[in-house]
């Protein structure tokens, strides 16, 4: 009885060391102040070889576009849209469209308003979906905080 307890015991763990949450994102983040009033925030998405995101622009009806929620604060606020480079556009039979995505890294800017000397961070979050060849992840959402240099 003991025996067969520690084989069912090594089976768990062996499966669970096998089943890790698959992350083929990484994001990471920069600021550049351009003035007393006016910084650039920028918000960079490096992508696993084989795997890919969206564009913010994909159309109703596809796979889960990249989206930018910023904060609401006194501090700053986001000037006009997330400018992302032209993306990679192919047509997609899972969503019988043309989609435009992103692989091994993009780079988001933002141009952000300081309405105040205390502005010291932009935060937010981002929602995105990533797939391969073969599946696609469920979306994901990543919070963030970017550090505005004085």
């Amino acid at each position: 009885m003991k025996r067969v307890f520690l084989a069912i015991v090594a089976m768990v763990i062996t499966a669970a060391a096998h089943a890790q949450i698959e992350s083929p994102v990484r994001w990471s983040y920069a600021a550049k102040k351009v003035s007393a009033t006016e910084a650039i925030v920028y918000l960079k998405a490096t992508i696993q070889k084989d795997w890919h995101i969206y564009s913010q622009t994909v159309k109703e009806g596809g796979p889960s576009k990249t989206e930018f929620t910023f904060t609401p604060s006194k501090d700053y606020a986001p000037v006009g849209k997330t400018v992302e480079p032209k993306p990679i556009t192919k047509y997609e039979d899972v969503f019988k469209m043309n989609v435009g995505y992103f692989e091994k890294e993009v780079m988001f800017s933002q141009k952000i308003k300081l309405k105040s000397a205390k502005a010291s961070a932009v935060t937010g979050k981002v929602e995105f979906m990533v797939c391969n060849n073969v599946k696609c992840l469920p979306p994901d959402e990543v919070e963030f905080s970017i550090p505005l240099a004085k």
